[in-house]
């Protein structure tokens, strides 16, 4: 199979470069390339930044956001894990689609991993899952693209994933190695997934060769992923709505605090609670609404409004009442 060669680890370069592929690449055949992120949080097309990442650990240890044009969940990625995409023009997709996948597991097995395909997107060894893939259908084209977990840090793939109420939240380490296979187990004649990119490379091309792309056309790239993957539209704007509520105990009380986000912006913000206070709390509620739902943006509202919130609530800070939103709703 012609191959192309993406050796950026930047998630959402990385993402532009799959989009331009199955958009804007001429095919006469399906093209093939492996590729690598850096620690990195990829959500699905139609997910909620909010509610299925922990969005202040992210930040915390510098790992990237990024939003995809497939749908699926959201997946971990480092530069442990391998990634895959086909595309290629689709006369039949209910035959082409499983040719994609079956060309990846294939190529496993000829390294010596006993893949199977399982349920709606998951390559699976020995019981546990070692890659998820994701498709899309773009006029006469497809693209499959996928995850190959080789040596992935587990206990950061739970913590970034792990958000109350998911299932990640609810499992220990062990629950989640338990789900999971890590390659490296299965292919000890290979040093590092460096070796193993080479290796697929080597079966997937087999005599065909190199997909060039110009100048013009890696810039055509980089403008993609600078416009729309890199922006704040795409990552936060485009979640679906979701709703939240915390209540959280202070000197002052009981707070409670409700809202729901919509295309990224705080809307319906509402506090509740025993708590007492000199001023009512509707002054805060409505200097929130309409705000991005974001740590920075909402700290600078507490933080320089006419009033402190200490006024809407005794003794409380716009610290403590920041925290209390994120620990439990980022």
């Amino acid at each position: 199979m012609k191959y192309l060669i993406n050796n950026c680890t930047d998630a959402c370069r990385n993402m532009a470069f799959d989009d331009f592929a199955l958009e804007c690449l001429p095919l006469d055949e399906p093209v093939f390339f492996l590729w690598r992120n850096a620690p990195s949080v990829i959500i699905g097309l139609n997910q909620s930044a909010y509610a299925e990442v922990d969005l202040d650990y992210l930040q915390s240890q510098g790992i990237a956001l990024a939003r995809r044009v497939t749908g699926g969940g959201a997946v971990y990625h480092d530069l442990q894990n391998l990634n895959y995409t086909i595309v290629g023009k689709s006369r039949d997709l209910n035959a082409d689609y499983p040719d994609y996948l079956h060309t990846m597991q294939n190529a496993l097995r000829e390294l010596g991993v006993s893949a199977e395909l399982s349920g709606r997107n998951d390559i699976m060894v020995d019981g546990r899952k070692c890659s998820g893939y994701a498709k899309r259908v773009w006029k006469d084209r497809l693209m499959v693209h996928g995850t190959l977990m080789y040596d992935v840090d587990l206990s950061v793939l739970q913590r970034v994933l792990s958000v109350p109420g998911s299932k990640l939240s609810a499992a220990g380490i062990e629950s989640v190695r338990s789900k999971v296979a890590n390659l490296k187990d299965y292919l000890p004649q290979f040093k590092d997934v460096l070796a193993l990119k080479d290796a697929l490379h080597t079966i997937l091309a087999g005599p065909d060769a190199e997909v060039m792309l110009s100048e013009k056309q890696q810039a055509a790239i980089d403008k993609m992923a600078d416009e729309k993957f890199r922006s704040w539209e795409w990552i936060y704007g485009r979640s679906p709505a979701s709703d939240f509520k915390i209540s959280r105990k202070f000197s002052c009380g009981t707070v409670e605090l409700s809202w729901s986000v919509r295309h990224g912006l705080m809307e319906d913000v509402r506090f509740g609670g025993d708590f007492l206070g000199n001023l009512p709390a509707e002054g805060l509620a409505a200097r929130l609404q309409g705000l991005r739902f974001e740590r920075d943006t909402i700290n600078r509202a507490l933080e320089s409004g006419p009033e402190k919130v200490s006024s809407y609530f005794d003794g409380l800070s716009a610290a403590e009442l920041l925290d209390a939103v994120f620990s439990e709703n980022a």
